[in-house]
């Protein structure tokens, strides 16, 4: 037996629960920078930043701060930024304000591609930096041994790329935290349970076997970003080194953690990872605003959990989730399950806000049934064996020389025509989706006749 941990409302902290099989107390560090919830992509931008505050406000009042090493955050410098983004992105990123913005040279916006997806607010630089410094700032604790789980929740934003932003995503602090650990680790395992595609992370390590990139979306072509197809699978050193796992509207709790477990489970033990990051993104939450699926906060928690139980180094990031009550739950949840420990269902009286969490002031409302459930058994099954097969192509974990050069680079010039061409096509692809949706857009708002 070993000790778990329970919440005491009477004491307000944390007592001894014996559990059987809980041998796993990991060292968990929270980063967070308070600043970064205060800035704000527009009114009628679902992306909403005050999010972090509320799961901030959620974390304290159920008193998990005191049981994990916080960390207040510092924003990442430029050079750190151009690790993996383009000098003169991240320039452009500095000096663009909604202030200056018709003062740009001509076709600036429409290079960097800014509009109503990405567009410019007051602060986005700092912003970007700050959220970006505190997946930095997690990596290096890991690096260390400072902590064998850390956490930041203000992470996560898997879309952007190498020169321009994506999906209400301007700076990929994925890429760039999976940068800094393969200076120290031989091979990284990323997953994704956005309800998105994760294709930033996906490009960026496309032609290499260092790091494995696995993805649970929802997919069918026209949804955004418009990738993450099953036979979307690398190339180059990386062929078979990506994994999409491509989903229909209404996945359910059940279906969910058994195809997540199906998968993950032979995948870890085959690639061998020495460290984990897991994109816990909210979106794919039932009831969300921009969601499809039917996922209840317990069951996201669960591929966590699942995660969290093989015992190896984590870095666990937020993402999308444009519901803000539902998404700090979620997150207040998984922090409490990366402690291991449990808290109370009801949201605590104390908390500031709380009248966001009404009319149930639950930790775990009922989020399923909202849409109708279109994987159907024989589909999802096709899904695992494909996915599996895939898995069976790497043979064991690739063996790494950590002499050799460390940082995957994006110079393709020793790819073969095919395979620039599958990264070009992945690159159209994302683009055709753009310009679709701003055609769509631009209809609608009576732009065009």
């Amino acid at each position: 037996m070993s000790g778990a941990l329970i919440y005491d409302s009477k004491s307000a902290g944390y007592a001894p629960e014996f559990e059987f099989g809980a041998s796993y107390n990991p060292s968990v560090s929270y980063h967070f920078n308070s600043d970064v919830s205060q800035f704000h992509y527009g009114v009628k931008h679902p992306m909403k930043p005050f999010r972090l505050m509320l799961t901030d406000h959620l974390v304290s009042s159920y008193g998990l701060h005191k049981i994990m090493d916080l960390y207040e955050t510092r924003p990442a410098t430029s050079e750190e930024l151009s690790e993996f983004h383009s000098e003169d992105y991240v320039e452009f990123l500095k000096r663009v304000t909604p202030e200056n913005l018709a003062k740009l040279p001509r076709g600036s916006l429409e290079k960097f591609n800014i509009g109503d997806d990405c567009p410019i607010f007051q602060g986005l630089y700092k912003y970007s930096a700050l959220y970006a410094g505190a997946s930095l700032d997690a990596t290096r604790k890991l690096i260390n041994n400072q902590s064998d789980i850390a956490i930041n929740w203000s992470g996560g934003l898997h879309h952007a790329k190498k020169s321009s932003p994506s999906g209400f995503c301007y700076v990929n602090d994925i890429v760039l935290s999976i940068i800094n650990l393969l200076r120290y680790h031989p091979r990284v395992l990323y997953i994704d349970i956005d309800l998105h595609h994760g294709d930033g992370v996906q490009e960026a390590f496309y032609t290499t076997d260092r790091v494995f990139t696995v993805s649970f979306h929802k997919y069918n072509g026209e949804f955004f970003p418009g990738t993450g197809k099953l036979d979307e699978t690398g190339c180059s050193r990386g062929k078979h080194f990506s994994l999409n796992v491509p989903l229909e509207d209404g996945i359910d709790d059940d279906s969910y953690i058994n195809l997540f477990k199906s998968i993950m489970d032979p995948l870890i033990t085959s690639f061998k990872p020495t460290v984990i990051i897991q994109q816990c993104g909210a979106d794919s939450l039932g009831h969300d605003r921009l969601g499809c699926f039917n996922l209840n906060v317990m069951a996201h928690g669960e591929c966590v959990k699942f995660i969290k139980s093989f015992g190896l180094p984590m870095l666990v990031l937020g993402g999308g989730g444009y519901t803000p009550r539902n998404v700090s739950r979620l997150w207040t949840y998984e922090t409490a399950l990366l402690n291991g420990v449990s808290v109370p269902e009801a949201i605590p009286e104390d908390i500031p806000f709380r009248q966001w969490f009404g009319p149930d002031f639950s930790l775990h409302p009922v989020l399923d049934n909202l849409y109708e459930n279109k994987n159907s058994k024989s589909y999802l099954e096709n899904i695992r064996i494909r996915c599996l097969e895939n898995i069976r192509f790497l043979q064991g974990a690739p063996s790494v020389r950590m002499d050799q050069e460390l940082i995957p680079t994006q110079d393709i010039s020793g790819l073969t025509q095919e395979e620039e061409d599958t990264l070009k096509e992945l690159n159209e692809e994302t683009d055709r989706f753009r310009f679709e949706q701003r055609e769509k857009d631009s209809i609608r708002k009576g732009e065009l006749v």
